[in-house]
């Protein structure tokens, strides 16, 4: 990162900021980017989202992220998930971009002992048909065992190849689909109160449409793409729009990295 500097974030003194034409540090991300101290304190959960939109809304370019992403934006996509209990994603999501374990970075290490974490995020993966495969490395070779967010009638037969694959499931919901505030707090009940979802877009709009969500990292891709792939969010939404605020916004080689949090 040749450049990467605050434009609104308060925690770095304004007489600094003309010094910070550099590339920042892990650390010096990761303490940009902290959790509050009451997802610490109270064990009130946080969640906070990481999407990535070209500037004509596109959330993706043939299916996939990838291809709207930069070398910076999967530094930050790093630092937010070396931060996190747990990162919550969607199925689809899983099936689509080839989600493997999360691993334990030697950067955050220390971070993560003195805030009582373990060496790497969890992967909390939301489903309610649960067309997965448990054989894959996901499921079968965490080191941190992943967790599955399903609904309370989610199909039995899959439910027993999950457990039989030593799948951890995490029920929130009543029905055969989850309940996204449910899942929020069957996670936060467990213990994993910095949440980080990376979409998909329909899950996130259940975040949304759930009064949930309490932080949007938004990288904006310098890309257009026509076409008509979907938006960062999908799905209904909450009878008022609602509003967040600009917390900090970064910059490098055109692509803006933006933080909101709720009003």
């Amino acid at each position: 990162m040749r450049r990467l500097f605050p434009v609104t974030d308060q925690t770095v003194p304004a007489e600094d900021r003309a010094a910070e034409d550099r590339e920042w540090t892990l650390d010096e991300l990761a303490d940009a980017y902290a959790y509050p101290s009451a997802a610490r304190a109270d064990g009130r959960p946080w969640l906070r989202a990481n999407m990535v939109s070209t500037i004509d809304g596109a959330a993706q370019h043939d299916g996939r992220s990838q291809t709207i992403s930069s070398a910076a934006d999967m530094r930050i996509f790093g630092t937010l998930r070396g931060l996190a209990d747990a990162v919550v994603v969607g199925a689809e999501t899983v099936r689509l971009e080839g989600y493997r374990p999360a691993r334990a970075r030697e950067a955050f290490a220390a971070r993560r002992a003195a805030a009582g974490q373990g060496p790497a995020p969890a992967i909390a993966v939301v489903s309610a048909g649960l067309q997965l495969d448990f054989s894959l490395p996901l499921f079968s070779e965490p080191s941190v065992p992943t967790i599955l967010v399903t609904g309370a009638e989610a199909p039995a037969a899959r439910l027993r190849a999950a457990e039989k694959a030593g799948v951890e499931v995490v029920i929130a919901g009543e029905g055969p689909g989850v309940d996204a505030a449910d899942a929020v707090h069957a996670l936060a009940e467990r213990g994993l109160v910095r949440l980080l979802t990376e979409g998909g877009p329909r899950l996130l709009g259940q975040f949304v449409a759930a009064g949930v969500l309490d932080e949007m990292c938004l990288t904006v891709s310098p890309t257009l793409t026509a076409g008509y792939a979907q938006r960062i969010a999908g799905g209904p939404g909450p009878a008022v729009p609602e509003r967040f605020a600009l917390v900090s916004l970064l910059e490098q080689d055109g692509f803006l990295f933006t933080r909101y949090r709720r009003v």
